[in-house]
C-alpha cells in the first residue's frame, strides 16, 4: 500500500505544477458552462414543464460538471502509458516490486485529482456568487452533501477503472488511435457529459442509469442537484460499488492475460 501511495503522491505533486494550464481551463470551462446555461434557459423559457429536471437542478449539474471536468471526464488519458505498451517500455514497469494494475490505478487517479484541484474551486466560487437564475445553490441538506462526496469518490474510482480497461486493451491491438477515437465521444455522451441522462429517451436513460456509464459522472452530479434523492441515492451508490468491482475485475484480468501474450524485443 505504501508503494501505491508513493506513486499517487509523486504524480499528484507533478500535476499541481501546471498552473497556467489550469488557469486557461478555468476560464474556458466557466464560459462554456455559462453559455450552456443560457442555451437551456432559452428552451426552459416557454416549455419548463416539459423538461425532466428543474432548472435550478440543471444549473447545479452544469456548474459541477464544469468544475470537476478534469476529475470525472472519460476522455483523459496519458499518452505515455499507451506508448509504454506499444513500444515495450512497460517491461520496466514490470520490474517494480508492485502490481502494475495498482501502480497505474494510483497514477491515473492522481493525474485527475491534480488537474481538478487547481480548477474546481474558482469555478464553484464564481458560480455561487452569480445572480439568479445562473447561481449554483448549496445541496438541499448536509446529508445530501455527504452522499455527494461519497458518490464522487466512487465515481472517480469507477472512471479510473474504466480508463485502465482502455489502456490494457492496447495489449490486443497495434495502435490505440482507433479505440480512443471511438470511445472519447461515445462514453462522454453515455455518462451524461453532453446532456444529463434524464433528457434522453426514457428507455435509453433507464438502461444507462443501470449501466457502468450511469455510475460515472451522472451519479454524484444528480445527487447534489437533488434530481436523485431519498432511497434512489442509496441504490445509485450500490450500483457504483457493483460496477467498480466489475470494471476492476475486467481490467485486472485483461492486464494479466495481456502479460502472457506480450512480446518485447522478440522475447
Amino acid at each position: 500500500m505504501k508503494a501505491y501511495l508513493s506513486f499517487f503522491r509523486m504524480r499528484l505533486v507533478n500535476g499541481l505544477q501546471y498552473r497556467t494550464a489550469a488557469l486557461a481551463g478555468v476560464i474556458t470551462q466557466f464560459f462554456w458552462g455559462f453559455m450552456e446555461i443560457q442555451l437551456y434557459r432559452a428552451f426552459y423559457a416557454d416549455h419548463a414543464a416539459a423538461f425532466p429536471m428543474q432548472f435550478s437542478h440543471l444549473v447545479s449539474y452544469i456548474w459541477l460538471r464544469q468544475a470537476f471536468l478534469a476529475l470525472l471526464n472519460t476522455w483523459t488519458y496519458e499518452n505515455e502509458l499507451f506508448d509504454m505498451i506499444l513500444n515495450g517500455n512497460v517491461a520496466y514497469e514490470l520490474c517494480r516490486p508492485a502490481s502494475l494494475y495498482g501502480m497505474w490505478f494510483s497514477r491515473t487517479a492522481a493525474l485527475r485529482l491534480s488537474r481538478a484541484a487547481l480548477r474546481f474551486w474558482p469555478i464553484l466560487l464564481v458560480a455561487a456568487l452569480l445572480p439568479e437564475p445562473f447561481r449554483m445553490h448549496l445541496a438541499a441538506t448536509p446529508l445530501t452533501f455527504v452522499w455527494f462526496i461519497l458518490s464522487m469518490a466512487l465515481t472517480v474510482c469507477v472512471t479510473v477503472a474504466f480508463t485502465l480497461i482502455v489502456y490494457f486493451s492496447c495489449f490486443y491491438t497495434v495502435s490505440s488511435d482507433g479505440i480512443r477515437a471511438i470511445l472519447m465521444p461515445v462514453t462522454d455522451f453515455l455518462c451524461g457529459g453532453l446532456i444529463p441522462l434524464p433528457f434522453m429517451p426514457e428507455g435509453l436513460a433507464r438502461a444507462l442509469q443501470y449501466s457502468p456509464f450511469g455510475a460515472m459522472l451522472n451519479a454524484p452530479l444528480r445527487i447534489y442537484s437533488g434530481d436523485i434523492a431519498g432511497r434512489a441515492m442509496a441504490e445509485t451508490m450500490l450500483l457504483q460499488v457493483f460496477w467498480l468491482g466489475v470494471l476492476c475485475a475486467i481490467g485486472y484480468w485483461m492486464q494479466k492475460r495481456g502479460m502472457k501474450r506480450l512480446c518485447i524485443q522478440g522475447g
